[in-house]
């Protein structure tokens, strides 16, 4: 099995046994990393064996780790691109909140954890013109297939806000993918363009959303966002 055929089960086992001692568990992930010479079994003094992480297991936990610091980059430059448009736009932005919402109805309906990367609001003294937007960035069609394998998540949201929006990193995805609930942008080189606008609902924001906005640390004022709030700078 070659290191690129790696699924996260084995990449999991390796990192486990990378930072234990090493015991085995005699599972067949265990003997897919064997066979791949990803691992190897030793034998003390005693007899009792244990597993170490040979140097190509190594090298593949390495090229793990780059791929996913990459993933994260990608995310967290487009996620910073998402916040500054909102900036521009004159709101209050903040990155990375936990929301709690009420998801599900009747006797199905459950408390979740809204974590939407970008949530602003509209920078007013007005209660009713607070407009609170989320935007969900995905950046990879696999993690854009999770988000819609769980329609909860999506509700969490919603709960929290007047409008709601996916940004998809350009080729991964479609507007008609998405659930006519969300709003749809892509992130072009050029700019973010709006695939579908989002619907808007009319919301007061929860006391609770206000206490966790409170606590929390809104996103630096960026200059050159802010030149944008007045005339366009100078060609």
């Amino acid at each position: 099995m070659p290191a690129r055929a790696l699924g996260p089960q084995h990449r999991r086992r390796l990192r486990e046994i990378w930072r234990s001692a090493g015991w085995p568990c005699q599972d067949l992930v265990e003997v897919e990393l064997l066979a791949a010479g990803l691992l190897q079994r030793q034998r003390d003094d005693n007899g009792r064996e244990t597993l170490r992480v040979t140097d190509a297991g190594i090298t593949a936990l390495a090229a793990a780790l780059q791929r996913n610091r990459g993933a994260r980059d990608a995310h967290e430059a487009l996620v910073a691109r998402v916040a500054r448009e909102m900036q521009r736009a004159g709101r209050v932005v903040w990155r990375g909140l936990s929301l709690r919402a009420r998801v599900g109805d009747g006797e199905t309906a459950a408390w979740a954890m809204a974590m939407p990367d970008v949530y602003s609001i509209r920078h007013t003294t007005v209660e009713d013109y607070v407009e609170p937007v989320a935007h969900e960035i995905k950046v990879h069609r696999a993690d854009l297939l999770s988000d819609l394998r769980r329609p909860e998540k999506g509700q969490a949201y919603l709960h929290n806000s007047s409008q709601c929006w996916y940004v998809l990193r350009e080729g991964i995805g479609a507007a008609d993918e998405i659930p006519a609930a969300y709003g749809v942008m892509v992130a072009r080189d050029a700019a973010l363009e709006v695939l579908r606008p989002a619907p808007k609902r009319a919301m007061k924001l929860p006391f609770a959303v206000w206490m966790v906005l409170a606590r929390a640390t809104p996103e630096p004022l960026d200059d050159e966002a802010q030149q944008w709030l007045g005339a366009p700078p100078p060609a």
